[in-house]
């Protein structure tokens, strides 16, 4: 298949072939017919990548400060790193797309195979879409017509926000394509519609569908406008659809509304308000989210949850259906919204259009090459790197084309020395994406198709926490050597069936704990081995708040926090201590807090040897705090690991401090002693009885807080 991206660094808009998409649970697979692009927001997003780099910060000054935080606690190169990997990952661009049902997922129900639809999908030959996204379009309303269903969707949450009633004044400011559609759904709620924009054009369709109009280019003031239009009275309300950095949309609007009016924003603009302009008349002003409830709920758009018709009477699907019903009925006109048309394989040429053309407003991409190409699940993306001395260089294949994936473990591979062969994702774009600037030689979606591929002898996995201890034992079943990013699983259950299958397997295994291969962990390591008696250990994790609906604090897809990342702690103090762990002590913060408890915690750990320690995991720390910080007391000395970039000992013979330049947790080596053992034969880095050990340790902290 083809798809549309974005590159935010350079600002070329290219057309990439992928691996077709899988068929996903709570899914329907769709082969695309047309798409639309949207002015407002994609036009914003191209106009941002080919921007400067002041440009971009002085666009984003939030992310800028995020920057500043970081570099003050990680060091510059670091930060440096870690922006210039953010910009280099491309984007998919496109959110309204028409097509047929090609394959309906498992748990999906009320479509069939060749139904038309309307979804959220991006520009694409083949997407695969959440059930909750989709809508069927009806009988008599065309494909083209239907791809303004989700832009429209965007306008009717405004008016549903707004609450215009019949005979009611209102004003729209910026009528592109979302604009226009409504002005239209304003008149066909009985309003008398005043339309501003500076394009003539736009404002000529605006009245052929009824609205009056005000240019402030042809030098018509629109607050005078807006009272005039309102008989000096003030306008009812204001919806502002209009896309500038300027803050005179809002301003405006306030201005010409009448006493608690009310002011919906739309579209993105500058926010610098005037009191005395909303205090005065008690104006109510809001921001729409897109095309409704559940726009943004994970447990809505991706799980499949809808909301109870009876309490949730419009989500962003039932919109979407409104739209659609509208157009059917004739209520709603977009024959004269489409100003461009393009077959999909001239979409870089449809979105130069766009950032040239600022007049330009409904861009239609075409889809009519042949369906059956579109659905090829593995492509060669360079010739294999075949290796004079095969035992020398390990053939590897990654499941996951994640961030983390592709900023790091990627990198820390192909630097170690293995042979790149084949990268999957299920969605299949990210794993062609990351295949490309990583030097692999396939990219697929058929997972399947690496555990039976003989040539790959090592399987590196880095996906969603739930699927970790399946692919695993997929892959030692067959016959791969396993590099197995944390945790190594969510449950008891899980563990023992890894153990059972590794056990009976002459496979290696290991778990991304890179932390014991940092230079300066190993450092103290040798430090500590100077020493006889029991050690106290006091670990911080300033991990940083998370949304509670992020998929990482889900027990179920991500395991908590706990399992995914205080487990690093616990296995750098097992490390540390090289005794057994006897027991484990979790408490949580009070339950009376706001948001997650269970990632702020206190974990304490006991040693076979007499050692102890405690880690803080907090998620309510500063981000400008170092995020990680390692205390070891023993003997009367002490050292202190401060994120993985300075050492300290106090009062340590022949040791005080040791300084990187950039902060290492020891990923690099940790994939290099992998690899290395794969070549020699020998043991594999981490003994796997701590492997298990940390992680039935770890779960069984995350149970105790969960049940506390």
């Amino acid at each position: 298949m083809k798809q549309v991206f974005q590159d935010l660094s350079s600002g070329a808009t290219t057309l990439l072939d992928c691996p077709a998409p899988q068929a996903r649970p709570g899914h329907l697979l769709i082969d695309t017919t047309v798409s639309l692009i949207s002015t407002g927001t994609e036009r914003m997003l191209v106009d941002f990548g080919r921007s400067s780099f002041i440009s971009k910060a002085r666009q984003q000054p939030e992310k800028v400060r995020q920057v500043i935080a970081k570099a003050r606690a990680e060091g510059l190169l670091t930060t440096i790193d870690a922006v210039r990997s953010k910009l280099k990952q491309p984007i998919p661009l496109g959110y309204s797309n028409v097509g047929q049902v090609r394959e309906i997922g498992r748990g999906v129900s009320g479509f069939q195979i060749g139904d038309r639809v309307i979804s959220n999908g991006p520009h694409a030959d083949v997407v695969t879409v959440p059930v909750n996204l989709c809508a069927r379009i009806p009988d008599g309303v065309t494909d083209e017509q239907a791809s303004f269903a989700v832009l429209g969707a965007i306008g009717l949450q405004a008016l549903r926000l707004a609450e215009p009633t019949l005979g009611e004044a209102f004003v729209v400011i910026g009528v592109g394509t979302i604009g226009l559609l409504t002005v239209q759904l304003l008149r066909a709620n009985g309003c008398r519609v005043l339309a501003i924009d500076f394009d003539a054009k736009k404002l000529s369709l605006a009245a052929s569908f009824g609205a009056e109009t005000c240019n402030p280019a042809a030098g018509e003031d629109p607050v005078a406008s807006g009272m005039a239009f309102s008989c000096a009275r003030g306008v009812d309300g204001v919806i502002i659809t209009a896309s500038t950095k300027s803050s005179d949309p809002v301003k405006h609007a306030a201005q010409m509304c009448r006493k608690r009016g009310r002011i919906v924003l739309v579209g993105v603009t500058g926010l610098e308000l005037n009191r005395a302009d909303f205090y005065e008349k008690e104006l109510s002003f809001q921001v729409s989210c897109s095309y409704g409830p559940g726009r943004l709920d994970r447990s809505y758009e991706q799980e499949g949850h809808d909301y109870p018709f009876g309490y949730v009477r419009w989500t962003e699907k039932r919109n979407i259906e409104a739209i659609l019903d509208l157009i059917a009925a004739g209520s709603f006109d977009t024959s004269n919204l489409i100003s461009h048309r393009f077959p999909f394989e001239c979409a870089p040429e449809a979105f130069d259009v766009l950032a040239r053309d600022k007049g330009a407003f409904g861009i239609l991409l075409t889809y009519s090459h042949a369906v059956d190409l579109r659905h090829v699940k593995s492509l060669k993306l360079q010739p294999a790197k075949v290796s004079s001395r095969r035992v020398e260089k390990p053939v590897i294949a990654f499941i996951g084309a994640g961030n983390y994936a592709s900023r790091v473990l990627i990198p820390a591979f192909e630097t170690a020395g293995a042979r790149l062969h084949t990268i999957a994702s299920a969605g299949g774009a990210s794993s062609a994406l990351q295949g490309r600037q990583a030097g692999f030689e396939n990219a697929t979606s058929d997972i399947n198709s690496i555990f039976q591929n003989p040539e790959i002898d090592t399987v590196v996995i880095a996906t969603r926490h739930d699927s970790h201890a399946m692919l695993a034992v997929e892959a030692l079943s067959a016959g791969k050597h396993v590099f197995l990013e944390k945790p190594l699983a969510l449950t008891l259950e899980e563990i023992a069936r890894v153990k059972e299958v590794y056990l009976g397997s002459n496979q290696l295994l290991t778990v991304g704990f890179n932390r014991r291969f940092s230079p300066l962990v190993r450092r103290v390591k040798e430090l500590l081995e100077t020493t006889r008696q029991p050690k106290a250990f006091v670990m911080v994790m300033n991990a940083g708040s998370i949304p509670a609906e992020h998929w990482t604090q889900d027990p179920v897809a991500g395991g908590g926090r706990i399992i995914g990342e205080a487990c690093h702690m616990i296995d750098l103090m097992r490390f540390f201590a090289d005794a057994p762990i006897t027991s484990v002590t979790a408490t949580g913060m009070g339950a009376g807090t706001a948001g997650v408890t269970e990632d702020k915690a206190n974990i304490g750990l006991k040693f076979a040897d007499g050692s102890f320690g405690t880690l803080h995991y907090l998620a309510n720390g500063a981000p400008s705090f170092p995020k990680e910080r390692v205390e070891v007391f023993v003997e009367g000395r002490t050292l202190l690991l401060d994120n993985f970039r300075v050492l300290h000992g106090f009062d340590w013979p022949g040791f005080r401090k040791v300084k990187l330049l950039r902060q290492n947790k020891g990923q690099k080596d940790c994939a290099a002693a992998f690899l290395q053992a794969i070549k020699t034969g020998g043991p594999p880095p981490i003994a796997p009885e701590e492997l298990f050990e940390v992680a039935t340790v770890t779960i069984e902290a995350a149970e105790q807080l969960r049940t506390r």
